[in-house]
């Protein structure tokens, strides 16, 4: 009889990606940074189970906060070290780093969105930080046909040669 299969926990790599961000935003400077997490927090991280579809990073008391990210409780964890899911998380980055975000959110009107957070070669989470515009629904439809165009174009040239 065969044993069941053990889901394994990330070491490295992404641990969760926020997809629609691209779509309904237009990504322009990114930076990575670190993150404040509690023990099964990361446990939780490296099964794969955050969600960053609500998520976004905002200022407060003049540090940089990812607010409306969520991660489940770690299942196997003791009562000891419980947390609330959908904490706001500190962002750890350099003063002059958080001054420019922060900077860009009041004069540009900029939203800060997490992109991806993934391991370091060193087994340390990060969140990966794109200063974004929100886009229109006709700059989204042309970027869903520029992209098809782009597509087919790619699939036309292929068949031909």
């Amino acid at each position: 009889m065969a044993e069941p299969k053990k889901k394994t926990l990330i070491s490295h790599g992404i641990a969760s990606q926020n997809r629609r961000a691209r779509y309904d935003y237009t990504i322009g400077e990114t930076m990575e940074a670190g993150l404040v997490l509690v023990g099964p927090e990361v446990k939780s991280l490296r099964a794969g189970r955050a969600t960053l579809s609500e998520a976004w990073a905002g200022e407060r008391d003049g540090a940089l906060y990812l607010f409306g990210c969520t991660i489940p409780e770690w299942q196997a964890g003791s009562t000891v070290a419980k947390f609330e899911p959908g904490r706001p998380r500190k962002l750890l980055l350099h003063k002059k780093q958080v001054n420019e975000l922060i900077g860009a959110i009041a004069r540009d009107g900029a939203t800060i969105v997490p992109l991806q957070i993934h391991f370091n070669d060193k087994g340390i989470a990060k969140v990966v930080l794109g200063v974004s515009e929100g886009r229109k629904k006709h700059d989204k439809r042309n970027a869903i046909a520029e992209r098809d165009w782009a597509r087919d174009k790619a699939r036309l040239m292929r068949n031909r040669g």
